[in-house]
């Protein structure tokens, strides 16, 4: 005899008569059933007192049918339940009440999850996917088609025949000016604002809100309007030069042997070396004003007891700010510092805004590969994708911004977390 048994669970329902309709309609399915004998038996389970067995019945015939309605009664259990524990059923106005008061945190977080996804996830993967094919300009559609290629992108970024004309050479470049980029312009910005912000905050500073304001100004102008007018400032035949020529500052550096004897003006954004020195100095006169926000907030919160303590015992200024003030701040904004080396690994604005259609490059390997020295690597994406089309050494591009950023956050992040448990 062939036996079949099926058991549906009911968690926490009070009275297991909700579940006594999905039995028959069980049955009434086996009943026209082609078998030669089957026993189905329904219990409920997480009732008030324990297993409940609703019924056992044997079946033969032939023929089957009624699943939709099965599967109808499923998904009723629910209203079901609490019909047979004497509840009313919510309301779609009751609903969205609900999701208004007791479940507003769900309604709050359905957005921002809905952005992650289109925005993030599905972007990361698609840009994964385009890293392992040919689509460029060349394979195009609907002209021609892009097929899948393995990791023959990989192995352009990572090797070649020659290496000084191949994409490893300039991704070798570009990355390590994208480290020491990003190094530079957090720590400057990051000392900067807190020395700032002790300067101002000092009761012997005269006149702190002039200061401040001053320094906020930055702030108020959008960067981008900003960044373009100190391009202005400093192109070859700017503002600044032009205050160079007239002062001597120009021959004195022919002198010293920072010149060419043949120019006329300062490189400050058309030689490489130039051009990355003033990079990482504008980058600190507009980042400043944020890190000074921040260290004021932080500075203010350090008890002021345990700096008169140390006063008293005959610290000096310095040795305050070494010991004390420097592992506080550094103790709250940790976190923010690596955010903040993430965010300049991407910082498209200072870069792109300062050099395009100003610095050219002289190596023809990095032009052969779209390339500038100046370039990060999120900026050489950009122009891989814009202006050359070739979205294939994009993806792959994009994927190791993504690796290098990830491998950095996950490191520092494993570091800080060990100090706060040792200090705990």
């Amino acid at each position: 005899m062939q036996i079949v048994v099926l058991c549906i669970f009911v968690e926490g329902s009070g009275d297991v008569n909700c579940v006594v309709g999905i039995y028959n309609d069980i049955a009434d399915l086996i009943a026209g059933g082609n078998f030669s004998c089957m026993q189905i038996a329904v219990v409920a389970a997480g009732n008030g007192d324990g297993n409940c067995l609703i019924g056992q019945q044997d079946f033969t015939g032939s023929g089957v049918s009624g699943i939709i309605d099965l599967n109808l009664h499923f998904a009723l259990g629910g209203i079901q339940q609490q019909k047979a524990a004497g509840k009313k059923p919510n309301s779609f106005r009751q609903d969205i009440n609900c999701y208004l008061n007791e479940k507003f945190y769900v309604t709050l977080l359905t957005l921002p999850v809905l952005g992650v996804v289109v925005f993030t996830i599905v972007p990361l993967f698609i840009l994964i996917a385009v890293a392992f094919t040919n689509y460029d300009q060349q394979h195009m559609p609907p002209a021609a088609l892009f097929t899948w290629v393995g990791l023959a992108n990989f192995a352009s970024l990572f090797g070649g025949q020659s290496l000084s004309m191949t994409f490893s050479y300039a991704f070798g470049k570009v990355l390590s000016w994208t480290l020491v980029w990003a190094f530079f312009a957090t720590f400057t910005t990051f000392f900067g604002g807190v020395f700032l912000a002790m300067f101002i905050n000092n009761k012997k500073t005269k006149c702190p809100r002039l200061w401040r304001t001053l320094f906020m100004i930055t702030i108020a102008v959008p960067q981008f309007v900003t960044l373009l007018l100190v391009r202005n400032f400093f192109s070859d035949a700017g503002i600044c030069n032009t205050m160079m020529n007239n002062a001597g500052v120009t021959d004195l550096l022919k002198t010293i042997g920072l010149l060419g004897q043949g120019m006329d003006h300062i490189p400050f954004l058309t030689d490489q070396h130039w051009a990355k020195f003033m990079i990482i100095m504008i980058n600190i006169w507009v980042g400043i004003p944020y890190q000074m926000l921040i260290a004021t907030g932080v500075l203010m919160n350090i008890p002021g007891d345990i700096l008169e303590a140390s006063t008293i015992d005959g610290a000096s200024p310095l040795q305050c700010f070494i010991h004390i003030k420097l592992p506080y701040l550094l103790s709250v904004q940790g976190p923010a510092l690596v955010t903040d080396f993430v965010k300049n690994v991407n910082n498209f604005n200072v870069i792109y805004l300062l050099t395009q259609d100003v610095y050219k490059t002289k190596d023809q390997a990095m032009a052969a590969s779209s390339a500038k020295e100046v370039d990060l690597l999120v900026t050489w994406l950009f122009r891989l994708t814009q202006e050359q089309y070739n979205y294939k050494m994009a993806a792959v591009i994009g994927i190791m911004v993504f690796i290098i950023c990830a491998i950095f956050t996950l490191v520092c992040f494993r570091f800080i977390n060990k100090k706060e448990a040792t200090f705990s």
